[in-house]
């Protein structure tokens, strides 16, 4: 029996890299994303992928599509997301909310719309960010939001091992994509998706329960955020040049 993964966000960056390097590997690839036509180009390419294209924010959209899978692959890695900065500390509501649909709920619509399908062999792969780990300047709504699927993600690491359910969480660094293209700042140790898609396969192989690279940053990270709240202001200030 061949062996199969779903994809969400696979219609660019590191969802569309983990498609093909899976697909190159014999997987079976379910790919999905909101682009049909960047599906249709990635599923033309190679046989081993099968796309579904639906908006991960409808809720309705999400259900019917992914309810219609015959049968539902048992590693599923929910990549979709996306990012937008605030200027100057102004609260945008609108531009919260917006990363929220796609980063949280997005995430949320895709795992109710699975979850009856989950037994002792699914593996639930979650794609976070190591943004979530530190505050960062005009990150207030993109970090906020990944710090909530790290949370989500780790709980349900506990509540699904009752069901013999394996859940890990990916908390990439920079990692160049059409999202970080937008960037207008220096982004430190910036990734490959090549790059990104071996480690995240290499940890999924492993059973890793946390998949966080490019190591050095992402440990550099996790060390500030040990430190008290007034010393990580003051570290982030330094490396960004930027008040928090």
């Amino acid at each position: 029996m061949s062996k199969q993964v779903l994809i969400t966000g696979a219609s660019s960056g590191i969802g569309k890299q983990l498609a093909i390097d899976y697909a190159n590997e014999g997987w079976k690839v379910v790919g999905c994303g909101q682009n049909a036509e960047r599906l249709r180009a990635l599923s033309d390419a190679n046989a081993n992928i099968n796309t579904v294209s639906f908006d991960v924010t409808n809720n309705a959209d999400v259900h019917e599509k992914l309810d219609a899978l015959t049968d539902v692959p048992q590693l599923i890695i929910l990549n979709a997301g996306t990012c937008e900065y605030i200027e100057h500390g102004q609260i945008d509501v609108e531009l919260f909310r917006r990363v929220y649909e796609v980063n949280i709920f997005g995430l949320l619509n895709c795992i109710e719309a699975l979850q009856s399908s989950f037994d002792e062999n699914t593996h639930l792969v979650i794609v976070g960010s190591t943004a979530s780990y530190i505050p960062l300047p005009r990150a207030e709504a993109y970090g906020s939001s990944k710090a909530a699927v790290a949370y989500i993600a780790n709980t349900l690491a506990v509540d699904l091992a009752k069901k013999g359910v394996a859940v890990s969480l990916v908390s990439p660094g920079f990692v160049k994509t059409p999202l970080t293209d937008k960037n207008d700042f220096a982004m430190p140790m910036l990734m490959t998706p090549e790059f990104a898609s071996e480690k995240i396969r290499q940890g999924i192989a492993a059973g890793k329960k946390e998949i966080h690279f490019p190591l050095k940053f992402s440990l550099f990270l996790k060390f500030i955020a040990l430190l008290p709240i007034r010393l990580q202001l003051a570290t982030v200030k330094c490396m960004t040049g930027k008040t928090t």
